[in-house]
């Protein structure tokens, strides 16, 4: 059903973008400020797609493009399933990464890459897109669809 404030900090809710994303085609954009430096890189993705519940939610993402010289959501995230903390569908074998980094996300093996949902912290990242020019922790970041 979504979360967060509308106005700001939001997911729209898997449910809506697995329906979206089923009936018409989308590009995916992030729009990333880096932590610091308060420069701005972005990563589009030419593919997305969010499958159904009955497949935890899986990301298809495809046809990276951008400035922030590396595919982390791709590298990372692609083919995996949504993990919450109440709903651990990771591949790591010891830890929950949605609880560990305080953000559901599609995680895979590893609690990094692109977390882009995850809480702001001070020690590890848990707000970051990895291998940006400089250094991964982020400021801010925005997820956009746009219709193909």
């Amino acid at each position: 059903m979504g979360f967060g404030d509308p106005s700001g900090n939001y997911w729209l809710g898997n449910d809506l973008l697995e329906w979206l994303t089923a009936k018409t085609r989308y590009k995916l954009r992030f729009d990333l400020q880096q932590n610091g430096t308060g420069n701005w890189y972005y990563a589009e993705y030419s593919t997305f797609r969010v499958l159904s519940e009955a497949d935890n939610y899986t990301l298809q993402v495809d046809g990276f493009s951008g400035n922030a010289s590396a595919d982390a959501l791709g590298r990372w995230h692609n083919g995996r399933q949504f993990s919450t903390f109440d709903r651990d569908n990771d591949q790591h074998s010891s830890r929950n990464c949605a609880a560990h980094t305080r953000g559901g996300f599609w995680w895979g093996w590893y609690c990094g890459g692109c977390s882009v949902n995850g809480a702001h912290s001070t020690g590890r990242f848990h707000f970051q897109w990895y291998d940006l020019p400089g250094g991964g922790r982020l400021q801010l970041s925005r997820m956009w669809l746009q219709c193909k």
